[in-house]
């Protein structure tokens, strides 16, 4: 009995099947879906921008399809033509526009510009094409004409900043504000002193309050000893003291008493004087001769 597959047709039919294998996994991972029905359309461009085969097309962020083919058309070398594969229900409608839009990281794709028209490209269709203003685009559009309207504001700006490091007023007042930051600190420095050395000064005058408390006390009790004391018959025997002195004056002022006349009469004065002056001699008399006066025989 003849073998149906030889050695031979077996290895051929592993081989085909890997080389399928192989073309339906590279074509996936082209993102490129093999048996999903698809219409291609195709537009023209002068710049694709590094738009490459597998770029997704796009419309209204939504992927509708990819980029089939990128290639030169060599009757206008100034062209490129692209070839889109989207979804066999999406329809393009008359108008519409296929723009290349890049990314801020650098790649492309196809953004499908949608038109209002009830009429359609049919499949193989040539779409007109364009490039999309990108992002850079679009900021250096609305920033430039800010940037040149600030630009005369910058510069006189600039201007007015170099009149002022000009003036020797505003110079002489930095120095001022240099000087007076610098007392400031000088200030700081001595009040953080004043605070170290603060508690030991509350103490003292602590000290000083107790001090003054005791004194205080201390008058309180005086004042209540004064208030006990007999004020009253003091200044009575003080009243009648100075009774008895008024008496003792005027009696040393009457010339006719007994004092007035010793005080007053010079001669009775003298006598005195004299009567003393005498007594004197004599005791000193006696005291150098006292046998003159004393005379003691002895039995």
């Amino acid at each position: 009995m003849k073998k149906l597959f030889t050695k031979e047709m077996m290895i051929g039919a592993c081989v085909l099947i890997a080389l399928a294998i192989l073309f339906f996994g590279i074509e996936y991972l082209k993102g490129v879906s093999i048996f999903k029905p698809s219409n291609y359309y195709y537009a023209v461009y002068s710049d694709v921008k590094g738009l490459e085969v597998s770029a997704p097309v796009m419309v209204n962020g939504y992927k509708i399809g990819q980029v089939d083919n990128v290639e030169l058309m060599y009757d206008r070398p100034d062209c490129v033509l692209v070839s889109m594969s989207l979804d066999k229900k999406f329809k393009i409608p008359v108008n519409s526009k296929a723009l290349i839009e890049s990314s801020l990281l650098g790649t492309a794709s196809v953004k499908i510009e949608m038109a209002r028209n009830s009429e359609y490209y049919s499949p193989g269709d040539t779409v007109p094409a364009g490039i999309a203003a990108g992002m850079m685009d679009q900021v250096s559009e609305q920033l430039l004409p800010g940037v040149s309207g600030l630009m005369p504001k910058l510069d006189s700006i600039f201007t007015n900043i170099n009149a002022l490091t000009g003036n020797e007023a505003l110079l002489q007042s930095f120095k001022n504000i240099e000087a007076l930051t610098a007392t400031l600190n000088t200030t700081a420095k001595t009040l953080n002193a004043t605070v170290r050395t603060l508690p030991a000064t509350v103490g003292a005058v602590n000290d000083v309050v107790a001090s003054v408390d005791s004194i205080v006390s201390d008058l309180n009790k005086v004042t209540s000893d004064i208030a006990d004391a007999p004020i009253d018959s003091t200044l009575n025997n003080f009243n009648r003291i100075s009774a008895d002195l008024a008496a003792l004056t005027e009696q040393l002022q009457n010339p006719n008493s007994t004092l007035g006349a010793l005080l007053n009469d010079s001669a009775l004065y003298d006598n005195l004087a004299k009567a003393s002056q005498s007594i004197d001699s004599l005791l000193v008399d006696i005291r150098k001769n006292p046998k003159r006066y004393i005379n003691i025989k002895l039995l």
